[in-house]
């Protein structure tokens, strides 16, 4: 939403304390949510974060994220969020994943880095030399995996993979992004985002 320049009223949910209205528009009852049209008799409700990436693509794109081939950009997208992202859960989270070995997740994970290592060997970015929606897809999973052990991730061999990751982190829109709000409540007044 930062990027494409839309204006969004923010309700910022703590997942162990849903609100009814999260519930009530979106029978998954997880974040994000977008909800279009809202109170109308046309709302629409879009609670996929690549539907909302696209949603708002579609609506303004300034540096063509989209002109990808989205076949191919996809296929990328997708072995994030079916391989890597599986695992990546059981890294951040081993308590809950006992019966692993302790390496097993990390392992696990470094295939699909992998991947992406090689790719950003030939091309700055993961789908050639500019940002493309790609890149937005996978970058906050390789940033959560990054932070689980930084300091083994920095000296990792992934280290076009690291540059990359350091380049958004140090991006202003991201910067700006990350602020902590608080817990929204009903009646509360409108946070605009």
């Amino acid at each position: 939403m930062r990027y494409t320049g839309i204006t969004v009223a923010l309700r910022e949910v703590v997942l162990k304390d849903k609100p009814a209205e999260l519930i009530a528009c979106s029978a998954k009852a997880t974040v994000p949510v977008l909800v279009l049209n809202e109170g109308e008799e046309h709302q629409e409700v879009i609670d996929e974060s690549m539907g909302i990436m696209l949603w708002a693509l579609a609506q303004h794109d300034p540096d063509g994220w989209l002109n990808i081939d989205r076949v191919q950009a996809d296929k990328l997208i997708d072995a994030n969020d079916a391989q890597f992202k599986p695992w990546l859960d059981r890294y951040k989270y081993p308590d809950r994943y006992t019966e692993l070995q302790p390496d097993e997740p990390r392992e696990r994970c470094e295939v699909f880095l992998t991947l992406l290592e090689d790719r950003l060997q030939k091309h700055k970015y993961l789908y050639g030399d500019r940002v493309s929606l790609v890149d937005i897809a996978i970058y906050s999973f390789v940033r959560q995996f990054a932070f689980v052990d930084m300091g083994w991730f920095s000296n990792s061999q992934y280290t076009k993979l690291n540059c990359w990751l350091q380049a958004f982190l140090d991006m202003p829109l991201f910067d700006a992004v990350m602020y902590k709000y608080p817990q929204w409540q009903n009646g509360d007044i409108e946070t605009k985002f």
